[in-house]
């Protein structure tokens, strides 16, 4: 499967193991931090590198 520039809450759910509500929880928080620095987000999808940044290990 290719990685593309955006991580899914289905993919942070199946690759941390927990639920798909809890996974667009923690995508929400990652974007709003995102867009607090002044980047532009995008709903239920988070950066790939930003998301690895912050849970360390779990980088492919």
């Amino acid at each position: 499967m290719e990685q593309g520039v955006f991580i899914t809450a289905q993919e942070v759910a199946e690759l941390l193991g927990i639920s798909k509500s809890k996974a667009y929880t923690i995508v929400r928080e990652l974007n709003e931090e995102l867009a607090a620095k002044g980047f532009i987000t995008v709903a239920g999808r988070v950066s790939r590198k930003f998301f690895e940044e912050k849970f360390y290990g779990v980088a492919g």
